[in-house]
């Protein structure tokens, strides 16, 4: 029977589950037409069972988790068959994902389900459940080409190539640093002697003062971060989840948005949800006035060479999204510089190798560490590009896919932003202590991305591509205020 140890990092995801926060990716797929349970198990057993991870079973010992093979590995006790009630339409699908993320997968078993849903919109729709100790988003997305009736690859993106790794300034360094410290992670009980040579090996920051204080500098950040602004969004959750995603908005208009701005596409879509979230806490009553939501944001960490290997290579960034801010355009701007200084840092590194420490550590003193930052959060925010084509998957064409990241201690909220076929999909998964109806939230994303699109029509050519135009800021006072635009 084979045995492999888990990487301290995976098992700090493992560990991560609670009652209120179960550490699984939840996704969905949507065929044309319908697809026969025979077909896509025939697909699942030829194409998702190549990989190890999901014919394994895990263990947990004194000495720490490990991968075991499954020896009363079942398919079917992973391939489910369900039936929407009712008319089955978009409330009856998101009650029926919202139960299952909150139920617990079974760990006597590899750690994944899908369940093939009837009755939705008259065709039917793939449920997918994969815990996080398994791969992260990037991962999994190499997962599903992979079951895909034709081969492609991840195509141009919501985030495609603006990641703040890949924008670092001293990127020629912080590469080889960041794979030093994945690789003394992944030997063990000794990351954390490790993980401190790595930062402070003097022949790899030797002559380069700026990276050396800037690891410090963004060491300090995460150490001394304040809370982020108090609203209902935050607090203690429950158990009980709800489910929201959107109608996609056309991913050449974004682009087109954002390089007029003189933004990122990222920039415009975070400004986006920032707008999405002041519509939100404006309607309940709530003062925004100063108001920031802090999100935790992954960036990838994973080599070219190995992006078809599962676990997780991806760091946390918290970005305080400026809520408070009224003016689009100056949201726009708030948020263009925020990004910049994230793509300047280090904070990525720093959080995946706090994770590989902590998954050393024992769970009590996991929990408090990982606890204590996510009660400087309220939400974790992820952005993740999907295949640029329409794929198709056990002979049906998938129309669309949407997919919800898992928070952590006391994080209520969830963002999820997925590229597919030429549009932007966003998705939001919350406490329903915290917020009952995410839907009222994902409403407001389509009317702020207007908004840019109006005050962009009102703009000539020369001041759009400056993005810190005066003239845009002047523009932006038309629309004073986001709670004065709802409906307009």
């Amino acid at each position: 029977m084979s045995r492999e140890r888990m990487s301290s990092v995976d098992t700090a995801w493992l560990r991560m589950d609670s009652a209120s926060n179960l550490m699984m990716i939840v996704g969905i797929d949507v065929f044309e037409a319908p697809v026969s349970i025979d077909a896509l198990r025939a697909m699942l057993g030829e194409r998702l069972l190549r990989f190890d991870r999901f014919r394994q079973r895990v263990e947990v010992d004194p000495t720490g988790a490990w991968w075991v093979d499954d020896e009363r590995f079942d398919l079917d006790h992973h391939l489910r068959a369900a039936r929407l009630p009712g008319r089955g339409g978009d409330a009856e699908m998101q009650r029926f994902v919202a139960r299952l993320a909150c139920q617990p997968l079974d760990r006597a078993h590899p750690l994944w389900q899908f369940h093939l849903v009837d009755n939705y919109k008259g065709t039917n729709a793939l449920v997918v459940r994969i815990h996080h100790c398994i791969a992260d988003g990037i991962a999994l997305i190499g997962v599903l080409l992979s079951l895909t009736d034709e081969t492609f690859s991840p195509g141009a993106g919501a985030d495609d190539d603006e990641t703040p790794r890949e924008a670092n300034p001293y990127a020629a360094y912080l590469r080889p640093l960041t794979q030093a410290l994945i690789r003394a992670i992944e030997t063990g009980g000794s990351a954390w002697s490790k993980s401190l040579q790595v930062l402070l090996e003097p022949d790899r920051l030797a002559g380069y003062a700026q990276v050396g204080a800037r690891v410090v500098q963004d060491a300090l950040k995460i150490a001394t971060m304040p809370n982020d602004s108090a609203t209902s969004l935050k607090g203690k959750p429950g158990t009980a989840k709800a489910i929201a995603w959107n109608d996609p908005l056309p991913l050449a208009e974004v682009k087109a948005v954002a390089k007029a701005l003189g933004a990122s596409v990222n920039d415009v879509l975070l400004s986006c949800v920032a707008g999405a979230l002041r519509r939100y806490l404006v309607g309940r009553g709530e003062d925004v006035t100063d108001c920031e939501v802090r999100a935790m944001v992954p960036v990838n960490l994973r080599p070219a060479s190995r992006t078809g290997e599962l676990g997780n290579r991806f760091g946390l960034v918290p970005l305080a999204l400026p809520v408070g801010i009224a003016n689009p355009l100056a949201r726009l701007r708030e948020v263009h510089r925020r990004m910049d200084e994230l793509k300047g840092g280090y904070q990525a590194m720093l959080a995946f190798g706090l994770l590989g420490v902590v998954g050393n550590t024992p769970k009590r003193v996991q929990s408090e560490v990982l606890d204590l930052l996510a009660r400087k959060a309220t939400a974790v925010m992820t952005n993740v590009p999907g295949p640029a084509q329409v794929i198709t998957m056990a002979g049906a064409r998938l129309s669309r896919m949407m997919f919800w990241v898992p928070s952590s201690g006391d994080i209520g909220m969830g963002v999820s932003i997925l590229s597919y076929a030429g549009g932007v999909q966003f998705g939001v998964i919350t406490d329903t202590t915290l917020c009952p109806k995410p839907q009222r939230i994902i409403d407001g994303f389509e009317p702020e991305f207007d908004r840019l699109v109006l005050l962009l029509a009102m703009v000539p050519p020369a001041v759009a591509a400056d993005p810190l135009a005066d003239e845009l800021e002047m523009l932006g006072r038309l629309f004073p205020d986001a709670a004065a635009t709802v409906d307009g």
